[in-house]
């Protein structure tokens, strides 16, 4: 009897941590669309993925390719490189000190650097860095994610993911499933960032599409893709462009072609999508060990869009030293180029491995 009660002194601290304990995250109810079965057959594509400056570092998250094919990278460590199109004679451009993600070129030369830490920066010459912006409205930015230029204009779009919480507490957010991100301009002529979009779930990749009449906003944690016009009758407002994915949209890019190419995180999991619906729930688990919470699987999927949001090509690949998790893809001549949030390679894939 004795040794039941020493038992259970402990596990009424279990219960009574699992169901009390202060936690950051306010959850909110969402019921997901279920998906249709067969809407996405799985194929291994992605396994003709070669691997490109492999050891250089860790989380080549946001990939850039230049008119003459060099590819743009930066890393977990804070390091933006640059290298030759076959992945060689790989050169350190800046170290800034933060977590740089998605990259692009800025209007004037140098390149854009979305930093989850740092802000909107600008990379120039001899490692130069200029602060672009770090905070809109008087909200300052608590995770800048992704970037992309116009072709016609001195403006940029970029993400702020959360402005509730910062880069290392990316779960806190997908548990939250709040809207705390935004889709911002950033205008070189007048050095003003203006908020397009606020209340968005996960605001992750951006893509300015053809003759810059609109910009496209992934919403990892729902599923989908928005456009906000920036041309036309429509311009000021936003529609979705794609929806219910079956996975957590990330980068996008436009290949100047007629397609977007959007890398998926991982697929949707079925536990996840259980708690979304159940927000004291998630309380729970948001308190249990990391390693007892919903996690992504090692999945390298990368879906093409049409203008019209239709899927025209769908890749992946799950099995052995798969390239996984792909957070950005990149067209560039006859390849894609793939970025990954923790893989320590650049991947790439010829276009033929598409067409077989």
């Amino acid at each position: 009897m004795r040794l039941l009660g020493y038992l259970v002194l402990p596990l009424g601290l279990v219960v009574a941590y699992l169901l009390f304990w202060p936690v950051p995250i306010e959850p909110r109810a969402w019921t997901p669309q279920p998906l249709a079965d067969g809407a996405y057959p799985y194929n291994e594509t992605l396994k003709a993925v070669e691997r490109l400056a492999e050891g250089v570092g860790r989380g080549p998250e946001g990939i850039a390719v230049d008119a003459a094919g060099r590819i743009y990278a930066g890393y977990d460590d804070g390091r933006v490189m640059m290298f030759n199109r076959n992945g060689s004679g790989g050169m350190l451009l800046a170290d800034t000190g933060g977590r740089p993600l998605g990259l692009s070129f800025g209007p004037r030369g140098g390149v854009l650097v979305a930093d989850a830490v740092k802000g909107l920066l600008l990379v120039g010459g001899q490692g130069a860095q200029q602060l672009l912006a770090v905070e809109a409205e008087g909200v300052p930015f608590r995770f800048v994610d992704d970037v992309d230029n116009t072709r016609m204009t001195h403006k940029v779009y970029f993400t702020d993911a959360s402005s509730k919480f910062a880069w290392p507490d990316t779960m806190a957010d997908v548990m939250e499933h709040g809207a705390n991100g935004r889709l911002l301009e950033y205008d070189f002529d007048t050095d003003k960032t203006t908020v397009l979009l606020r209340d968005l779930y996960f605001a992750n990749g951006v893509a300015v599409g053809p003759d810059d009449a609109y910009v496209l906003v992934s919403e990892t944690t729902k599923y989908r893709v928005r456009r906000y016009w920036l041309k036309g009758e429509k311009a000021g407002t936003s529609d979705i462009f794609i929806d219910n994915l079956p996975g957590f949209p990330d980068n996008l890019s436009y290949n100047d072609k007629g397609q977007f190419w959007l890398a998926l995180y991982a697929p949707r999991t079925a536990a996840l999508d259980a708690l979304l619906p159940k927000p004291d729930l998630r309380r729970i688990v948001f308190r249990l060990p990391d390693f007892l919470q919903p996690g992504p699987a090692h999945h390298g999927w990368v879906l093409g869009l049409d203008l019209d949001g239709k899927v025209v090509a769908n890749l992946q690949y799950k099995g052995r030293g798969a390239y996984a998790p792909i957070t950005s893809v990149e067209q560039h001549g006859d390849a894609l180029y793939l970025g990954s949030l923790t893989d320590t390679a650049i991947g790439r894939l010829p276009l033929s491995a598409i067409q077989k």
